[in-house]
C-alpha cells in the first residue's frame, strides 16, 4: 500500500466513530422527544418558532464548508421524524394542478416522508385542517391583486380557528423545486415569537376608506412599517385589509386597540391571523 493510500485509509477510518456518534446522539435525541410527548396532554406538537430559533443558534455556531442549507435541511428532517413520533402529523396540500410546486415546498419544511394529501382548492386544505383531517395546511402566500383571496376565512378568534404559523421556503427551495413560489402554513395553534417575526392581521374598515386612509391609521397607532397584502370586499359595504406588520402580535396588542378608536373608529375590528419565524437570508446562509 502506498503512502498516499495508506493516508486515506487512516483518515476514512476516522470518520467511522464520527457516524457512530452521530447516530448515538439522534437516537439520544429520539428517546428525549419521545418523553416530552409523553408529558403532553393532547394539542399539536409542531413548534415552528422553537425550530427557527434552533436553526438560527446552529447557523451562528456553525463554521467551515458544510453548506448552511444542508445543514437545516438536515434538521428540518430531524424535525419532521421526531414530531411524526409524537402525536399524529399529515399534510392538506394546495394543489391546482400537477407541478404546481405547493407539495415541493411542504416537503422541504415537513419532511420527505410525512403524509401529505393534495387538494385542488384552498377552502378543501383550510377544511382539512379545521377538521382535523390534516395537522397543517400549505396554501398560497397571499397577493395583493387577487380576485378571491383565502385569507378572509381565517377572520374568527374563535378556538381552534387555523391560524398561519411559518412562510415557506424558510431557506429556499432546492434546484428545480418551487419555481420561486411561496407558501404560507396554517394549523389550529397558538403562534408563538421566534423573536425575529413577522405578523399578518386583517383590518376591517366600511367602503370607501382609502389606502391613504389606512396608511394614516396604521402611523397613529404606531405601525408606521405595516403594508397591505390584499383586499377583499364584502356585500359591497364591509372592506377587509390583509395587512402584515414587523414583529410579533397577539390580539390583545394595545396598537390593535389603538387602530379602532382612532378617526372616530374607522377600523371596526383587527383579527390577528397568526404569523411567522422571518426566513433566513441569502447572508445567512451564504456568509462564511
Amino acid at each position: 500500500m502506498s503512502s498516499e493510500e495508506s493516508m486515506l485509509s487512516k483518515l476514512r477510518h476516522e470518520i467511522d466513530p464520527i457516524d457512530e456518534a452521530l447516530h448515538d446522539l439522534l437516537m439520544r435525541r429520539t428517546e428525549i422527544v419521545e418523553k416530552i410527548g409523553a408529558a403532553k396532554t393532547g394539542g399539536i406538537y409542531v413548534h415552528p418558532a422553537r425550530e427557527a430559533q434552533v436553526l438560527r443558534r446552529l447557523l451562528s455556531h456553525h463554521s467551515g464548508r458544510f453548506p448552511k442549507m444542508v445543514l437545516v435541511r438536515l434538521w428540518r428532517e430531524i424535525f419532521s421524524a421526531l414530531v411524526g413520533l409524537q402525536g399524529p402529523f399529515a399534510l392538506a396540500v394546495y394543489m391546482p394542478q400537477r407541478g404546481a410546486g405547493y407539495l415541493e415546498l411542504a416537503r422541504d419544511q415537513y419532511g420527505a416522508y410525512t403524509p401529505a394529501t393534495a387538494y385542488s382548492s384552498v377552502g378543501q386544505v383550510i377544511r382539512a385542517v379545521t377538521d382535523g383531517s390534516a395537522t397543517i395546511g400549505i396554501l398560497p402566500m397571499p397577493q395583493e391583486d387577487e380576485s378571491t383571496p383565502w385569507w378572509h376565512t381565517l377572520a374568527s378568534d374563535s378556538a381552534g380557528n387555523p391560524k398561519i404559523i411559518a412562510r415557506l421556503p424558510f431557506v429556499g427551495s432546492g434546484p428545480g423545486r418551487g419555481d420561486g413560489i411561496e407558501a404560507v402554513a396554517v394549523a389550529r395553534m397558538v403562534p408563538e415569537s421566534s423573536g425575529h417575526d413577522n405578523t399578518f392581521f386583517l383590518l376591517e374598515t366600511s367602503d370607501g376608506v382609502s389606502r391613504a386612509t389606512v396608511r394614516r391609521l396604521m402611523g397613529g397607532a404606531g405601525l408606521n412599517k405595516t403594508v397591505c397584502k390584499g383586499f377583499h370586499a364584502i356585500g359591497g359595504h364591509i372592506h377587509l385589509h390583509l395587512m402584515e406588520t414587523p414583529g410579533f402580535m397577539t390580539r390583545e396588542d394595545d396598537r390593535l386597540h389603538v387602530l379602532c378608536r382612532l378617526e372616530g373608529g374607522i377600523a371596526i375590528r383587527t383579527v390577528v391571523l397568526g404569523g411567522y419565524a422571518v426566513p433566513l437570508s441569502p447572508a445567512e446562509l451564504f456568509s462564511p
